[in-house]
């Protein structure tokens, strides 16, 4: 999971997004069922951020059949862990990453 949140964290350096497939590929998550892991990993770093009072990288990810939103397994999770209301998913795509941005680009802590 290291590699997948490395490939979330300099995302959000870059203020840029991926499809899933491209990152189970850079994330070195190996098939078959590479986007089942992925999908896996997310929801972990989902918890993960939520637990910590942080954007959810997670959103930086896009389904392939979605446009430009993450699957629908990311919104269910964001759900269950109060992220998401459930009203809007464009404007929570649009707001999280927005969030993740703000977070990188904030004064630095050195």
């Amino acid at each position: 999971m290291q590699g997948l949140v490395q490939a979330l964290d300099d995302l959000a350096q870059r203020q840029a997004a991926i499809s899933c497939g491209a990152l189970a590929r850079q994330s070195n998550i190996p098939g078959p069922g590479s986007i089942a892991k992925l999908a896996a990993a997310l929801e972990a770093t989902m918890a993960e951020d939520a637990a910590q009072g942080r954007p959810l990288r997670a959103a930086l990810c896009h389904a392939r059949l979605a446009g430009d939103l993450p699957a629908d397994g990311y919104f269910e999770t964001a759900q269950a862990l109060g992220r998401f209301d459930g009203s809007n998913r464009d404007q929570h795509v649009q707001s999280e990453p927005a969030l993740l941005y703000k977070r990188q680009s904030g004064p630095s802590a050195c």
